[in-house]
């Protein structure tokens, strides 16, 4: 047994939820993002100012996701060149025959292939041949044994969430988006947990609202701590910022989180806010916009297979008042009830 975790060590495979779980889902996000996501902005950008240049660039991204978020995984997991390199492959095959599921099945597979190719890796004097050999064969062999059945039963619990918000919006409005605004917050990653699961239409929606909530609400919240700095940061870029401070004083997160709680049912119930953009922008809130694009591009996506006649200025001040104003007012509010009840008190908020 010694023997067996010294060689473990010595090929740095560590075996942890940690580093599968969130190191490598998170790396996952960021493959998908250089792919999926920056192709489709790029996509509607082409699209809407008439350049097919733009739209074709576009589309060879978005049809990389498979390759792009399995080297991001395996650059998680620190893994060699070669190995590295044949994930390509792997993450290709794997995406591929995983089908709208295919974002999970890449993640386990890629998570396997790794493994496997960093453990033969520079342990043969014909390492160029062995550890492709043994990455590719491990990676593909397993994407055609379970690659469609993984996609499946991630296409399943996908399609179940999206029923169930359409036939329970109100209280789905509230879970979904407070469990997604959690995730995001979290060292975790939203995006891909709602690109795995397909989390489009008003199951979309809601995860937006959540995000925007967590995000918009701990960078106004905390603003006298952090100023315009602190604003910019956690509003356009990651709620993820205050985790230090809500292992310290968990009750920083209630403001935020109950502001998801309201603005989710109000997404789906009053505003009717689908997401029919790339599944990863439901989980993305006001990162860069991206999960307003997302929904933005959802609205062309319906206009052109004539589901939606044209984009309403209700459309516009739902996406406003859910993904911004109502967020930023709700958690000044809870936050200050909490200041007065000496539950939040001064720098709890303060990033370093």
């Amino acid at each position: 047994m010694e023997q067996i975790q010294s060689f473990l060590k010595r090929k740095n495979v560590v075996i942890s939820a940690h580093r599968y779980f969130i190191d490598a889902m998170s790396a996952m996000a960021q493959g998908l993002f250089a792919s999926l996501l920056i192709g489709t902005i790029i996509k509607t950008a082409g699209e809407q100012i008439n350049l097919p240049f733009l739209v074709e660039i576009g589309k060879y991204a978005q049809s990389m996701s498979g390759p792009a978020m399995a080297c991001a995984i395996g650059y998680a997991l620190s893994a060699p060149p070669l190995v590295l390199f044949s994930l390509i492959t792997v993450g290709h095959t794997a995406n591929s025959l995983g089908g709208t599921g295919g974002p999970l099945a890449v993640l386990f597979i890629a998570i396997i292939a790794a493994e496997l190719g960093k453990l033969v890796s520079k342990e043969t004097k014909v390492d160029i041949l062995v550890t492709p050999l043994v990455t590719l064969l491990g990676g593909v062999g397993l994407s055609f044994l379970i690659a469609a059945p993984i996609g499946s039963a991630a296409d399943s619990v996908g399609t179940l969430i999206r029923w169930a918000t359409e036939q329970a919006p109100f209280i789905m409005g509230i879970v979904i988006a407070v469990i997604m605004g959690m995730a995001l917050t979290l060292p975790i990653s939203s995006a891909a947990i709602c690109h795995a699961l397909g989390l489009t239409g008003l199951a979309g929606g809601a995860a937006v609202a959540g995000c925007c909530a967590q995000m918009i609400g701990f960078a106004v919240m905390s603003y006298r701590e952090n100023g315009i700095g602190g604003l910019i940061s956690q509003g356009l870029g990651t709620s993820m910022l205050q985790m230090g401070n809500i292992v310290k004083n968990p009750r920083i997160w209630i403001a935020p989180t109950l502001a998801s709680a309201i603005t989710g049912p109000l997404a789906t119930c009053v505003f009717h806010l689908n997401m029919n953009g790339a599944a990863i922008a439901s989980g993305m809130g006001t990162c860069g916009l991206v999960g307003q694009i997302g929904v933005y591009s959802g609205w062309l996506n319906d206009i052109a297979a004539g589901v939606k006649t044209g984009i309403t200025g209700m459309d516009w001040l739902g996406m406003i008042l859910i993904c911004f104003v109502l967020p930023a007012i709700l958690s000044v509010v809870f936050c200050e009830i909490e200041r007065k009840l000496g539950w939040i008190k001064e720098n709890d908020l303060k990033l370093d």
